[in-house]
């Protein structure tokens, strides 16, 4: 008979979190501490259902632990989801409650941005614990991760037309984002600098209009900027874009993306295989955003300029699952899954739970 374990699926830990005063309910799912602490953000959803919450901190935290093994980073992967609206729930007492949680974890989890979650609120839960990160720039922390994230992404984007095209140089090439939240439109503002054509599309219709009077990009309808012919598909929103019924519809050479979990189901990374069009796997190019907060943990403190140019190696890391791909003749969803893999495996601290020192 299935029991609780069952559902963990490889997970070292899943802790829920209650507190009846603020109203506080979280889940944080602690994938991987193989390389160190398991760093991964907090999520504010108002989920459906608590099975919905517990299906997707453990399908987030696996991922970061992917993405910290594939960017080189010394850190396991871990996220947390806190269920409730972010814009009626969320309080003071209620995150401070929540840094109360994340402290009991002794430094084995170690918490940060994420959707419904930002800067000043990582302060609050940081009065709490000393294990938040993503505080803003006058606190000490890293401020804003999608600085970094959008970064790492634009540089991911050149590997891929390198790779895809023959040349990094992305003027001309035309580039379709969907999303343009913090990291859609500092993606697009990259872009544009380097003279590429912009197609952008996001459910509100001012940040859609901000970009076209700021780069000249043309806007097209959310449910139709997966099907704009481009060189480049970005998708910067949820989730599962890539799927049985956008699938036929794209007519791309490249899928690029920071959106976490792209690829609905693992068959669809076959299909754009198939298709002949380049994926370059999520956890990889938009590692970016995990750099700059993981860079907090070091001993002398933040540095923007070591976090850049850690962000810079996305493009090698790319061309590394790239170049696996290629060899074991894989998609490249499953070449990142084995470089992570074999990375976790073979330079763990220990081979269980990691422990902070002292």
């Amino acid at each position: 008979m299935e029991g609780p374990f069952s559902l963990l699926e490889g997970h070292e830990q899943v802790v829920y979190g209650n507190d009846p005063v603020s109203g506080l309910r979280c889940i944080v799912a602690i994938y991987s501490t193989a390389l160190g602490p398991a760093l991964g953000g907090t999520r504010f959803y108002p989920y459906a259902t608590e099975d919905e919450a517990l299906v997707d901190v453990l399908r987030l935290s696996k991922a970061m632990a992917y993405k910290a093994a594939c960017a080189g980073l010394d850190l396991g992967g871990g996220k947390a989801v806190i269920i409730g609206d972010p814009a009626r729930d969320k309080t003071e007492p209620l995150l401070r409650a929540y840094g109360r949680i994340v402290a009991s974890l002794g430094g084995r989890y170690v918490t940060a941005c994420d959707v419904g979650t930002y800067p000043p609120d990582m302060a609050l839960v940081a009065r709490e614990t000393r294990w938040a990160t993503g505080t803003d720039v006058v606190e000490g922390g890293a401020g804003d991760s999608s600085l970094l994230t959008a970064y790492g992404l634009y540089v991911g984007i050149k590997a891929c037309a390198e790779r895809r095209f023959g040349t990094a140089d992305l003027a001309g090439r035309h580039v379709a984002i969907q999303g343009l939240g913090k990291v859609g439109y500092r993606l697009a503002e990259h872009l544009h600098g380097e003279g590429a054509k912009l197609t952008v599309a996001d459910v509100a219709s001012p940040a859609a209009a901000r970009c076209a009077e700021a780069f000249g990009a043309a806007v097209v309808p959310v449910e139709e900027i997966h099907a704009v012919e481009a060189d480049v598909f970005s998708p910067n929103a949820l989730g599962g874009v890539i799927n049985d019924r956008t699938l036929p519809r794209l007519r791309c050479a490249v899928v690029a993306g920071a959106a976490n979990n792209q690829l609905l189901e693992p068959r669809h990374g076959e299909a754009l295989t198939e298709a002949g069009i380049l994926y370059a796997p999520d956890f990889v190019v938009n590692a970016g955003g995990l750099i700059q907060v993981g860079d907090e943990l070091h001993a002398g403190g933040y540095l923007f300029e070591r976090a850049k140019a850690r962000t810079e190696r996305v493009g090698d890391r790319l061309n590394e699952v790239f170049d696996l791909a290629d060899e074991l003749g894989v998609t490249t969803a499953e070449a990142a899954d084995r470089v992570a893999e074999q990375r976790m495996a073979s330079v763990s601290r220990l081979r269980g739970f990691w422990l902070p020192p002292g």
